[in-house]
């Protein structure tokens, strides 16, 4: 049986970066490259139920060995994908023995410093693995998967523990909000499931932001500098004038925990025409509506002070928070604190100020909050994650089983 961390660094070798530029499913074909070595891997171990489909989406099952009573079916998910904010190619891990504390340097120019890093100090005397300063590490969601079918792989050899149905599924263009979009729940078939998608180790999250996205137009009137006056409208100023009108503390750089913000993504343009991209967040559905509407009655003002609608707003929802859908079923969330106590691990519940699979995937009718991977600093040079925590969770996904298993 592989270890977890062997089966990790094979992972990430595959290079399974997202393409936010294609619309098709998967954003990039190397994703299917993973999506058919991970197949050929269940079937090895020997899952039923193994599927890869046209979409590269991957799914198995690993069959109740409980006879006389009706089960659960419980599912756990994680994604192929990596960030498209840096290269997922060539990668090449880097193994810190028994980390004495100090900076790691990763190659002549980059270092996980303590100074900016100083949680890392946390897994003193551990094993970490790190990049080599290049590339991303790929441990969101690698690890997930890795942690995953190590636990599946555990209890399919130790079939004297009692399990329930268990479903596991793989997607694809999680990083680029698409990964549930064609998830079959109703082919999944679990009554609930849990993303093994989070952070540092102990995070189990069941809350996230209600998301939206705004593509603001802003159309000016150019008229040449030298004779512009009480004529020229200036695209330009006007968008700042804009940005200016929002709460200057409702900012990423300026929240933390449950506060919301604007995020002004992209900015350009010039005199005559800009174009401006917000996201807007917040993990109460009212103040969400409220922010939204705030954004609204901005440019309105602006239009009726500058007339023939100058500014015009696209404006979509793109998710919302996974909450109100999980508080029905909280016995999930005990169950995962009580497998990681079991575990040895303190359960630490935060929201996640992001989005998740697990949110489109709880509204679709499976409810399925997240937890950690033992990641730190994903979708950069500086991702680490020390490998005790990836076997905690390990141990903390084959708990969840034995959990649900002594309610049967």
């Amino acid at each position: 049986m592989m270890n977890v961390e062997d089966r990790f660094l094979k992972y990430v070798k595959f290079d399974t970066k997202s393409d936010p530029n294609n619309e098709n499913c998967p954003s990039s074909d190397k994703q299917f490259v993973l999506a058919n070595y991970i197949k050929e891997e269940l079937l090895s171990i020997g899952l039923n139920d193994v599927t890869l489909d046209e979409n590269c989406y991957v799914m198995a099952t690993l069959p109740t060995n409980i006879k006389d009573k009706k089960v659960k079916t419980i599912g756990f998910i994680s994604h192929m994908d990596t960030s498209p904010a840096l290269s997922g190619e060539n990668v090449n891990p880097q193994i810190v023995k028994n980390y004495d504390g100090k900076d790691i340097r990763l190659n002549d120019e980059f270092s996980i410093k303590v100074e900016d890093f100083p949680e890392i100090r946390n897994y003193i005397g551990q094993d970490i693995i790190t990049t080599d300063g290049n590339t991303l590490l790929g441990a969101d969601d690698k690890a997930g998967i890795a942690e995953i079918i190590t636990a599946i792989e555990y209890l399919k050899n130790n079939d004297e523990i009692k399990r329930p149905n268990i479903r596991i599924g793989f997607t694809p263009d999680e990083e680029i909000g698409r990964g549930a979009d064609k998830f079959d729940v109703k082919k999944f078939g679990a009554d609930f499931a849990y993303t093994i998608d989070g952070g540092y180790i102990g995070e189990l999250q069941y809350e996230n932001f209600n998301a939206a996205y705004a593509k603001i137009t802003v159309q000016g009137r150019n008229v040449h500098p030298g004779s512009a006056k009480d004529k020229m409208i200036n695209a330009i100023l006007l968008a700042i004038r804009l940005n200016d009108m929002l709460p200057k503390d409702e900012i990423p750089a300026k929240s933390e925990k449950y506060q919301g913000f604007y995020h002004i993504c992209d900015f350009n343009g010039n005199e005559e025409k800009c174009e401006m991209y917000y996201i807007i967040r917040n993990f109460d559905r009212a103040e969400f509506e409220s922010k939204k509407q705030y954004l609204l009655d901005c440019i309105k003002k602006l239009n009726d002070e500058f007339g023939e609608d100058r500014i015009k707003i696209q404006m979509k929802d793109q998710y919302y928070n996974m909450k109100e859908k999980i508080e029905p079923v909280m016995y999930i969330i005990d169950k995962a604190k009580t497998a990681m106590e079991k575990a040895g691990v303190k359960p630490l519940i935060i929201p996640i100020r992001g989005g998740t699979d697990g949110s489109k995937l709880s509204f679709e009718g499976l409810p399925c909050p997240n937890i950690f991977t033992g990641g730190h600093n994903f979708h950069g040079r500086y991702e680490y994650i020390p490998i005790n925590s990836m076997r905690k969770a390990v141990d903390v996904i084959i708990n969840i089983v034995k959990e649900f298993s002594e309610d049967e």
